[in-house]
């Protein structure tokens, strides 16, 4: 499909942005991580335009992308400066980094089961939602009459909460929701009752990533303290969920912290953050060669200590 489409798709970007290749100064391409199938055709598409073109080629790891969008949107109408704190929250990836400089990334924090994406996607498939399981999850949410008496009815924990060390953990969370769900009555599951178990998981999800974040900020400031302003991002697919982020902007309300996350159009993955990247790395004199490699693990942090139990999501 990658195939099928690409060269309809860029012919289409080049159109709507009245541009031609002339008119380019680099090409951005993702090279990584990811499924390397569709990496690869992104990456060697960019490459061929490179190369035909005489234009400068960057390899962009596309967690840098989240990690870059609030430099190409700015938060309160400044360029967001470096550095500032950085939650990641994705189907794949959920860490807490200090972004120093564009490709100077510092990880604090990471999970270390599963992501909390991954957990979205997997409770919902166990309350009878499609996929993605992010959005169905705040849907039917929304339902629930009474979220407090929704979270008594359905008591879920929240790992980690506590530790000094803002790492994360989720399958404990995946888990208590199978067994709600195994105590509801036989046959189709009742649209109250996933309703209300949704609006608990959703708020202790929430309730989850600001206790670890708050101590991330708690450490920021301790290392930073020389800062005018502090800063945190939330980005990644994750960064979409209204519960999420306005948990979030309460945390950094109490912390003098601004809160940023991106449009809802640019929480997921998508071209406008890759193309951010790869302009911040020419920028600064950088560039790839045209035979670098397809990276299906590639940490924003290489030098970050192995975790326990994170493995590739480290």
């Amino acid at each position: 499909a990658h195939i099928d489409h690409l060269h309809t798709l860029i012919k289409a970007a080049m159109d709507d942005a009245g541009v031609g290749f002339h008119d380019l100064d680099g090409v951005a391409a993702t090279c990584g991580p990811g499924l390397i199938g569709g990496v690869m055709i992104g990456m060697m598409a960019g490459k061929a335009i490179a190369a035909a073109h005489n234009l400068p080629f960057a390899a962009v790891n596309h967690l840098e992308g989240h990690a870059l969008t609030p430099r190409l949107t700015g938060i309160e109408g400044n360029d967001t400066p470096f550095p500032y704190l950085l939650l990641l929250v994705s189907g794949g990836h959920t860490q807490i980094l200090v972004v120093e400089n564009a490709g100077t990334y510092r990880r604090w924090g990471t999970t270390l089961d599963d992501a909390a994406g991954e957990c979205f996607d997997k409770s919902a498939k166990l309350m009878g939602l499609p996929y993605p399981g992010g959005p169905e999850v705040q849907k039917i949410a929304a339902e629930c009459k009474d979220p407090q008496a929704a979270e008594k009815r359905f008591p879920l924990p929240t790992p980690m909460k506590g530790r000094k060390e803002p790492d994360f953990s989720f399958s404990g969370l995946k888990t208590a929701v199978r067994q709600h769900v195994e105590t509801l009555p036989p046959g189709d599951l009742n649209r109250k009752d996933i309703a209300d178990l949704a609006c608990a998981f959703q708020n202790t999800m929430a309730e989850i990533v600001a206790d670890r974040c708050a101590r991330a900020m708690q450490k920021f400031k301790t290392r930073y303290p020389h800062l005018n302003t502090y800063n945190l991002v939330i980005s990644g697919g994750v960064a979409a969920n209204t519960a999420i982020r306005t948990r979030l902007k309460s945390l950094c309300d109490e912390h003098n912290f601004n809160s940023y996350a991106p449009p809802l159009n640019l929480c997921s993955d998508n071209a406008a953050m890759i193309a951010w990247a790869g302009y911040e790395y020419l920028n600064n004199g950088n560039s790839d060669p045209l035979d670098f490699k397809a990276r299906p693990r590639w940490p924003l942090d290489p030098e970050a200590p192995p975790r326990h139990g994170a493995g590739v999501k480290a």
